[in-house]
């Protein structure tokens, strides 16, 4: 593409689809049907001005961003909990599966003359879409969840099952089936095989890759090494026939016990927004408006259709494991679409002269369609869930849990961001009194050390917005910051202050100065550890005179009094002779210099 024409297109593209984004969540109904609205409007099917006539290429592309995502999400599962998930995984999603197969089989019978098509379309739309929902349910807060961690386990089933469906689409072709025998062995030995790479790579070589850069301090290629290992499993799940997701949601699960998560999971966020955003931006521009002005009837009966018996069949399956009504609904109105593999099965059919340029198109209209609808689906099922049962749905919102996998799934109270002698006195007092806190430091050895004797120690720069986000900070009570780098700790107080305003941050500052301007980036509490030292040096030499400990009390009191303005020096800016400029009482509640 020519760099002009480019350039175009991207300001096309962005402008139409921040437009899109901010009306549609104004309006609240979430930037995810703004991102698809926003496809329609510059697709190639559209009047008017049009980003590429490409878009299968481009979608196939902005899977990528697919990929990403379930390797975040990966990084929130413990393999433990995947496994406490056994029987909603494969009890409700497979049954899920073959039933919605089996109805949308018998459906589009009646409209097709062969079996094999009929069978062909009612697998591939009883899959839903995982970018979709679970894209949904990160935005919102909701992957741990009840209905969450329910939707999540039929979608993690259906994307296994995509497995067996591609590799046996060649016995749908009219010209018979292919070679068996030695090749499905062949293909067994090949999935065998790459899943042995992957687990190898998350296991072994990974971790002692990125324990070697962050100690090195190098954060591109700590970054970039990531973001190979993701894509070589995603590669690795591909080349075996089986979802590229899968291989990388499987990289990063194995990585969900590392110390270095959290970092790895800030560094990957933002690049996965943005692939996510113009992932669902490319399926909108698959919608062609075309096919449905031409057989409007038979679409809208099509789509109600594959809806209806979709959130029938869901909602009756989980009310069947005893989910309760409320969360059915919500998983039942969420899953009701049909998802991005149908485009990988319907063109495989194609190719294989299975169905025809007709049936193909409508089919990926269905698709796209039943997925821009999505969202208003899932106000429809949170409205009905909420006037069900308010008593079924369990707000276990997933925030941070320790990789030892013990500890609440509301997070821990408190953060404390540097972990050396100060932090860990802070972290054993916590521990002591069984608050629950988590610890980050960017002292790759540090780290090591700290877990190695099970504390809850990650690696990470609190100075990293990413890192903020991704570890939940602005959820914690209180935030402790003892690092020792007065522009770091203004950095990360002011971050952390622009994401919430009620938590609580109390730092460490080596004098006045550093205290004065952790105040005024919006410190609750600040305490200058010279000024401190002096003062506990002067209490002892009152002491060794024979002044008694009250009167050494009162002398203390009134030493931290008004800012520590007893102490305060000319060169440390005394409020006598410079003002401050603190936020007053109102903006900063609790403030004060006391230790």
């Amino acid at each position: 593409m020519d760099p002009k024409n480019f350039v175009y297109s991207a300001m096309l593209l962005l402008v139409v689809a921040a437009t899109a984004v901010a009306l549609f969540r104004q309006f609240g109904l979430g930037s995810i049907l703004g991102l698809l609205v926003a496809g329609v409007l510059i697709g190639p099917h559209t009047p008017g001005p049009s980003v590429t006539a490409h878009v299968e290429d481009l979608r196939h592309f902005t899977e990528l961003g697919v990929v990403l995502l379930l390797f975040v999400i990966g990084l929130e599962i413990h393999p433990r909990r995947l496994w406490e998930m056994r029987r909603t995984l494969f009890g409700l999603g497979s049954a899920q599966i073959l039933l919605s197969a089996l109805a949308l089989t018998l459906y589009f019978r009646a409209g097709v003359d062969s079996w094999t098509v009929a069978l062909l379309m009612g697998m591939a739309l009883a899959l839903s879409s995982t970018a979709l929902v679970m894209q949904m349910l990160h935005e919102q807060q909701e992957i741990a969840t009840r209905h969450g961690q329910t939707a999540f386990s039929i979608l993690l089933m259906q994307d296994l099952a995509v497995v067996p469906m591609i590799a046996f689409m060649p016995l749908f072709a009219d010209d018979g089936p292919l070679p068996a025998g030695e090749s499905l062995w062949q293909q067994a030995l090949v999935v065998a095989g790459m899943l042995a790479l992957v687990v190898l790579s998350g296991r072994v070589l990974l971790p002692r890759m990125l324990d070697w850069m962050a100690r090195q301090y190098n954060r591109e290629a700590f970054f970039l090494t990531t973001l190979a290992a993701v894509f070589i499993a995603a590669w690795a799940m591909d080349r075996a026939g089986m979802s590229m997701a899968l291989g990388a949601f499987l990289m990063g699960m194995l990585l969900s016990g590392s110390r270095y998560s959290v970092q790895i999971q800030a560094s990957v966020e933002p690049h996965k927004g943005l692939l996510m955003s113009l992932f669902f931006v490319a399926v909108g521009m698959s919608v062609d408006l075309g096919v449905l002005a031409e057989q409007p009837l038979t679409f809208a009966f099509h789509l109600c259709a594959l809806v209806l018996i979709k959130v029938a069949l869901i909602y009756r399956l989980c009310l069947w494991l005893r989910t309760g009504r409320a969360v059915a609904l919500r998983v039942a109105f969420l899953l009701g679409q049909a998802g991005e593999f149908g485009f990988v099965l319907f063109g495989a059919a194609k190719v294989l002269g299975i169905i025809d340029e007709r049936l193909f198109t409508l089919a990926v209209a269905v698709i796209s369609l039943s997925m821009l609808i999505t969202p208003l689906l899932q106000k429809l099922g949170n409205r009905l869930a909420g006037e069900a049962s308010a008593a079924d749905t369990l707000d276990e919102h997933f925030q941070y849990v320790p990789a030892s996998g013990e500890g609440s799934h509301d997070g821990p109270r408190v953060v404390i961001a540097g972990y050396g002698r100060v932090g860990h006195t802070i972290g054993a007092i916590l521990a002591s009194h069984g608050i629950d806190y988590v610890a980050f430091d960017p002292n790759a050895q540090l780290v090591a050390r700290w877990r190695s004797e099970g504390y809850p120690v990650f690696y990470g720069d609190i100075c990293d917005p990413h890192l903020i986000d991704a570890a939940g900070v602005e959820h914690a009570e209180l935030v402790v910051l003892t690092i020792d780098d007065p522009q770091a700790a203004v950095e990360a107080t002011e971050l952390i202050r622009a994401r919430s305003a009620k938590v609580s941050i109390v730092a460490r500052a080596r004098d006045l100065v550093a205290c004065d301007a952790l105040y005024r980036a919006g410190a609750n509490h600040a305490f200058p550890e010279a000024v401190e030292a002096s003062l506990k040096l002067a209490a002892e030499t009152l002491g060794a005179l024979g002044i008694s400990e009250d009167q050494t009390e009162d002398m203390l009191t009134g030493a931290r009094g008004e800012d520590y303005a007893l102490v305060r020096s000319e060169l440390e800016v005394a409020p006598s002779t410079v003002p401050m400029q603190r936020p007053d009482d109102n903006d900063k509640p609790q403030q004060n210099g006391g230790a």
